[in-house]
């Protein structure tokens, strides 16, 4: 088990689905920092602005720019991050899935969306693990997670984010966005310093409240997939799209596009 990781770290991530890291990426901030302002000047087919016409400040993001952009090919490679992925997921095996830079500059007010990862994702498996890790010191800017809400009979229904509406038939199938705050939901969050990491589930409720400071927030996140991870058809878009990759539902996810990162 790599040093930054304990049992109860272990423990907590599989029982909640989210744990706070501290220092993960403590090595690498300024080159995280660096791929970011890289990322931002020259974004990938993906990258997005996320504001309504009005809204003030600025919300980008942007994802699977690793492999372009040598700072996060660097940091997917040499920080520990794959290996503790491997503790956290109790997984031999890690490949890497996708990376996500989202950035609200100062003034920002509109917030993330409450919303899991899974559905918009074509993996299934338990054995899934995303990395939020904050490029400045973040107070009330933090990621907010509901704890345990990778456990519930069903997902939360996929939306837009721009313009919150939904995009997935089979409504039935899914449960609606709730309010965590309103319905009085087990919320972890923590006050952050650049380079700690929150670690949960692919199926973690989520989401984060505006910028509403004075400082940059910037943040960066990758995610990976275990032993498990196996390719399924979804009745939607996914997000990232991965247009044309081949595979069928049932297939494990091809190691040409999704290489294993660490193997234990």
């Amino acid at each position: 088990m790599h040093n930054l990781v304990t049992p109860k770290h272990v423990e907590q991530f599989q029982s909640d689905g989210v744990v706070l890291i501290k220092g993960l990426f403590a090595d690498f901030v300024e080159d995280i920092r660096t791929g970011i302002e890289n990322n931002m000047d020259d974004p990938g087919p993906y990258g997005a602005e996320n504001l309504k016409a009005g809204e003030s400040g600025r919300f980008f993001d942007d994802y699977c720019n690793w492999t372009r952009i040598a700072e996060f090919q660097k940091v997917v490679h040499q920080s520990p991050a794959a290996e503790v992925a491997s503790d956290l997921m109790q997984s031999k095996r890690v490949q890497m899935f996708h990376d996500h830079v989202l950035v609200k500059e100062p003034g920002t007010s509109k917030p993330t969306p409450w919303h899991q990862d899974g559905p918009y994702y074509f993996v299934g498996g338990k054995q899934n693990v995303s990395f939020w890790s904050p490029m400045d010191k973040v107070e009330t800017a933090s990621l907010r997670c509901v704890a345990g809400s990778h456990l519930w009979d069903k997902p939360v229904l996929p939306t837009r984010w721009l313009n919150e509406d939904t995009f997935y038939p089979e409504k039935d199938a899914y449960m609606p966005v709730p309010d965590p705050d309103a319905e009085g939901m087990t919320i972890r969050e923590w006050p952050m310093e650049p380079g700690d990491a929150i670690a949960f589930n692919f199926g973690i409720l989520h989401g984060a409240r505006g910028n509403e400071t004075r400082n940059r927030r910037r943040a960066f996140s990758l995610r990976f997939v275990g032993d498990d991870a196996r390719f399924v058809q979804r009745p939607g878009p996914t997000s990232p799209p991965f247009p044309g990759h081949g595979m069928k539902p049932g297939d494990p996810l091809r190691s040409d596009w999704f290489p294993v990162v660490w193997n234990g």
